[in-house]
């Protein structure tokens, strides 16, 4: 995997990034349960709330301090696809869910990734620490939006 903050081509594939890998159906007993021309999403193999998922681009990109304004298409795509994956589960309630990042240097993959954890309210107690929002450690999507549309870098 690259450095951190290092700039990736916006085709980059990493075959030692796990992420890579199962984007790219090269890693077995993993199960995609969307798939588009830029996205995937899979269960998180260690969830933190009844339905936790991981909505991964297909293409490598570094993690979420790296983005710029010009991937705000990109998180919102990556919203749109987690909430729409939740209510394909049957989940009605789009106000009791958590979707975020981990902020480096607390990201256990180098490959961006939103957790889309619901219902919040069932987040047991490690989950509600890992998971915490306005934390040093996790950034909601709605707080990345933000920050990538007042055209600031996220460092």
């Amino acid at each position: 995997m690259s450095a951190e903050g290092e700039e990736q081509s916006p085709d980059s594939y990493d075959s030692r990034c796990i992420f890579c890998r199962i984007s790219n159906n090269q890693e077995s007993g993993s199960e995609i349960l969307h798939s588009d021309e830029d996205l995937v999403c899979f269960r998180d193999i260690r969830p933190g709330a009844p339905y936790h998922y991981l909505v991964v681009p297909k293409k490598h990109i570094g993690n979420c301090k790296t983005l710029t304004n010009e991937h705000v298409p990109l998180v919102q795509n990556m919203m749109e696809v987690g909430k729409n994956m939740l209510q394909k589960n049957h989940v009605t309630d789009l106000e009791d869910t958590r979707l975020g990042f981990h902020w480096p240097p607390f990201c256990s993959i180098g490959h961006l990734h939103l957790h889309v954890l619901a219902p919040a309210s069932q987040l047991g107690f490690l989950s509600r620490m890992i998971y915490r929002i306005n934390s040093y450690w996790f950034i909601t999507a709605d707080q990345l939006l933000e920050r990538l549309q007042a055209n600031t870098t996220t460092s």
